[in-house]
C-alpha cells in the first residue's frame, strides 16, 4: 500500500488496518486507486466517534458556536474570491527518464534539500536533485499545479459550467457567515463550526491516509472583533502570559488572547480522547511561512511512525490540525468579490467611540486604516490605484464611530483522516507472550481511549452450547445495544474472544457465567468484567452495568 519497505512500524499498522476491517484500500478489487481509501466496521465506528466528540465539544457543549452542514459544490466565485483558482498550487516536476512524477518541496525534503525560487518567484530544484525511483538528475523545472478538481455543472462541459469540489470546507463559512449570523442570533466573538469532505488533486498522494485525495475535515471560524474595537470599548486589549491556558474567554481578549484560546482548546481534546501531550509537537510558523493575510499560525503535530528526526535525532511529527489568525481577510475578500457586506454592527462600539478623547479616536482610526489598508494594497485587483484603495481604506476606517467593522477569525482546522490515522498509531501495541510449552506468540492489543473505541464493549457467553448462558448473554446485549456499540460473541475459546476484542481496541468485556445464573447466590444477576489493557477482573451488577459503562465511554 505504497508505504516505505523500511519502515516496518507502518507495515505491520497498515496491515492490521486491512485485517481487521478498519481501513481498505479504495477499489481494491480493481487494482485500487492512488489517494483514495475506504473504512471498514471498526473504521467507520472510530471515525463517527471522533466526529461526534468534535462535534459536541465545538457546537453543542457550547453557547458561542453554531453549526453548518454546505455543499460540497459551490460558486465558483467562491474560490475565485478566496485564491484557490489562481494560487492553490503544489510545485510539480517530472523524471525525464523513468517518467515518475513528484512534488518538488516533498522531493528535496526526502533528500535533505531546499527548493528555492528565482527572482521571478518561480521555483528552482537545487543542483544534485534526484529521481527517488531511477536516481536520475534529469529532471523537469517544477510548474504550479493546482489542486482542486473541476467538474462541470449541467449537460453542457463549457467554461461557463465550471465548478470545483470544495478543496477545504472554510470557505462555505465565511460565504454563509451573515445568514448564520442573523438566524442563529449569535454576536460577535462566535463561531461556525463544519465537517465535510473535501478534495485536493495531491500530487503524490503518501504515507498511507495522512495525505489523501479525498478526505474529511473538522474546521472551525471564530469570529472576533478587531482589537481597534476591542481598546475602544475596554480601554485596553487584555495582555497573555507567555505560556499556558489563558483561561475562560473576557471581552477584553484581542486576537492574541484568543489564538492561545484555541491552540489550547485543542490540545484539551486530544488530551480527551487519548493522545497526550509528549504525542504531539507544535510548530509555530515563521513569518516566511505565513500565509499573507494571517497573523500567527500554530500547528499541532503528531510524531507519526513516519515522522522525520530534526538534526538532534528528535521527531519532529506531522501536522494534526492548524491554527491560524486570519485577520479579516477572508470575509473581506467575499465582500469584495460579491458586493454584499459581510460587516456587523456592534452598538456596544458605536456608545463607547464618542466617550473617547479625540486623540485615542485618531490612534485607533489610524491603526485600523492602516490595517485595511495593508490588506486592500496586498488584494488589489488588476487596475485598482492606490487612491482607490485609499479612499475605501478611509470608508472603512470612518465605520469605526458607527460601531461598523469586519470581524477578524481564528480557525482551527483538523484533518478526520489524520486524527483517525494518529489514534490508530498511538493504539497499536505488541507484545511477544510464551506459554508453559514455550510457544511464542505475538500479541496486538489496540489501546484506543474508551471515548473514540469503536466497540465499548464485548459481551460474551461463557459457553456457547449452554442456552440459559446464551439468552443472558444477549439479555445483557440487548441491554446496552441502545447506548453503545456492542460486539456479541460466542465463538472460540474465551481467551481468544478475549484476543480478537483486544485487537479490535474494545476497552472492556464483559462475560456471563454460571455465577451469574446463581451457581453461587452471592453473585446472581453479576458478570465478570475484564479491562482490555491490564487484564484486570472484577465483578459488577447487570443493574449497575449500562451507568458504569456509559459514564466510561462517552
Amino acid at each position: 500500500m505504497a508505504e516505505p519497505k523500511e519502515n516496518l512500524q507502518m507495515e505491520k499498522i497498515v496491515s492490521l488496518c486491512k485485517r481487521r476491517g478498519f481501513i481498505f484500500q479504495s477499489s481494491e478489487i480493481y487494482g485500487g486507486i492512488n489517494g483514495f481509501w475506504d473504512y471498514g466496521p471498526l473504521g467507520a465506528e472510530l471515525k463517527r466517534n471522533v466526529k461526534e466528540l468534535w462535534w459536541n465539544s465545538m457546537t453543542r457543549e457550547r453557547e458561542d458556536v453554531a453549526g453548518l452542514e454546505a455543499t460540497i459544490i459551490m460558486s465558483p466565485a467562491i474560490w475565485k474570491a478566496s485564491g484557490h483558482v489562481d494560487t492553490f498550487s503544489d510545485p510539480m516536476c517530472d523524471c525525464k527518464k523513468c517518467k515518475k512524477r513528484f512534488r518538488a518541496d516533498q522531493l528535496c525534503e526526502d533528500q535533505n534539500l531546499t527548493l528555492s525560487r528565482n527572482p521571478e518567484g518561480k521555483f528552482v530544484l537545487p543542483v544534485g536533485t534526484r529521481c527517488t525511483g531511477c536516481g536520475s538528475v534529469e529532471l523537469t523545472e517544477p510548474r504550479p499545479f493546482n489542486l482542486m478538481f473541476k467538474t462541470y455543472v449541467g449537460p453542457v462541459e463549457s467554461e461557463d459550467n465550471v465548478a470545483y469540489l470544495r478543496p477545504e470546507t472554510a470557505q462555505a463559512i465565511f460565504a454563509q457567515f451573515k445568514n448564520v449570523l442573523e438566524t442563529s442570533r449569535q454576536k460577535v466573538p462566535f463561531g461556525i463550526g463544519q465537517i465535510g469532505k473535501a478534495f485536493r488533486n495531491e500530487v503524490t498522494p503518501r504515507n498511507y491516509t495522512f495525505r489523501s485525495r479525498e478526505f474529511e475535515q473538522m474546521e472551525l471560524e471564530f469570529f472576533i472583533k478587531p482589537d481597534e474595537a476591542i481598546e475602544a470599548i475596554h480601554g485596553a486589549v487584555a495582555t497573555m502570559p507567555a505560556t499556558g491556558h489563558p483561561g475562560e474567554p473576557q471581552p477584553d481578549w484581542g486576537w492574541q488572547a484568543w489564538h492561545r484560546y484555541w491552540v489550547e482548546e485543542r490540545v484539551r481534546f486530544y488530551e480527551g480522547i487519548g493522545l497526550s501531550r509528549e504525542t504531539l509537537g507544535f510548530h509555530h510558523q515563521t513569518p516566511e511561512e505565513l500565509a499573507h493575510y494571517a497573523r500567527a499560525c500554530t500547528d499541532i503535530l503528531f510524531k507519526f511512525p513516519f515522522s522525520k528526526k530534526d538534526d538532534h535525532g528528535n521527531v519532529k511529527g506531522d501536522e494534526l490540525e492548524g491554527i491560524a489568525a486570519r485577520s479579516d481577510f477572508d470575509l473581506s475578500q467575499h465582500q469584495r468579490f460579491s458586493g454584499k457586506p459581510m460587516g456587523v454592527f456592534d452598538d456596544e462600539l458605536r456608545a463607547a467611540w464618542g466617550k473617547l478623547s479625540p486623540e485615542k479616536q485618531a490612534d485607533l482610526w489610524k491603526r485600523y486604516y492602516d490595517n485595511r489598508k495593508n490588506y486592500l494594497t496586498k488584494s488589489a485587483r488588476p487596475g485598482e490605484t492606490a487612491e482607490q484603495i485609499q479612499k475605501q481604506a478611509t470608508e472603512d476606517a470612518n465605520g469605526l464611530a458607527k460601531g461598523q467593522y469586519i470581524p477578524h477569525v481564528i480557525e482551527p482546522s483538523a484533518g478526520v483522516d489524520r486524527l483517525i490515522l494518529a489514534l490508530i498509531a498511538n493504539a497499536y501495541s505488541e507484545t511477544v507472550k510464551t506459554d508453559a510449552k514455550g510457544k511464542s506468540e505475538t500479541v496486538f492489543v489496540m489501546k484506543f481511549h474508551p471515548r473514540v473505541a469503536p466497540i465499548k464493549v464485548g459481551v460474551l457467553p461463557l459457553l456457547k452450547n449452554k442456552p440459559e448462558l446464551v439468552n443472558k448473554a444477549l439479555a445483557v446485549r440487548d441491554l446496552l445495544r441502545p447506548w453503545m456499540n456492542v460486539f456479541y460473541d460466542d465463538s472460540g475459546s474465551i481467551g481468544k474472544r478475549y484476543a480478537r476484542q483486544d485487537e479490535a481496541g474494545t476497552p472492556f468485556c464483559v462475560t456471563i457465567d454460571f455465577d451469574t445464573l446463581g451457581e453461587n447466590p452471592e453473585l446472581l444477576d453479576t458478570v465478570t468484567l475484564r479491562h482490555r489493557d491490564d487484564g484486570r477482573q472484577e465483578r459488577l451488577k447487570i443493574s449497575e452495568l449500562r451507568d458504569w459503562l456509559f459514564t466510561r465511554t462517552r
